[in-house]
């Protein structure tokens, strides 16, 4: 048991021990925040930017944007109990038809080996138009990114 736990210890010990992507590349950081530059001036509304970032860190486990993003949202005025049910999204009457469509995208988009299906892309294009759609689209592949970075540099949200 003690073995376990010196291994445990250690394995944490080396997570913690990881590079501070703004720091070390600063270039690669500036790009990352010209992507979410363009995604401030997008027509999605704050509250559906949050629920495809919450949702693809979900899916993602990025623990540091999950604690962002459900921060970010409460405090814009997004309801608990919404945030609460985003993970069982189609079982609830909590999200509209349109929000349905951003979460369904979200979803193939960050779990892409099964590729954006025909129907979810063709229900998107009639409820979002092209332009949306290509907006909701880097939407959830700018937070799919932000995950990988979180997880690859093991970013943790602060306690408390």
């Amino acid at each position: 048991m003690q073995e376990r736990t010196n291994t445990m210890q250690e394995r944490m010990n080396s997570l913690q021990e990881r590079i501070n992507v703004a720091k070390t590349d600063p270039d690669a950081y500036k790009a990352m925040m010209a992507l979410e530059a363009y995604l401030v001036k997008t027509s999605l509304t704050a509250k559906q930017k949050d629920l495809i970032k919450i949702r693809a860190s979900q899916l993602n486990g990025c623990s540091y944007c999950i604690d962002l993003h459900t921060k970010e949202a409460r405090k814009a005025g997004e309801s608990e109990q919404r945030i609460y049910a985003l993970s069982a999204w189609r079982e609830t009457p909590y999200f509209s038809e349109e929000e349905r469509v951003l979460l369904a995208l979200t979803e193939e988009v960050t779990l892409i080996q099964g590729r954006v299906s025909d129907i979810t892309y063709q229900e998107a294009k009639e409820k979002l138009a092209e332009k949306r759609l290509s907006e909701a689209m880097m939407a959830a592949i700018v937070i799919n990114a932000w995950n990988r970075i979180g997880i690859a540099t093991n970013m943790k949200p602060p306690l408390g």
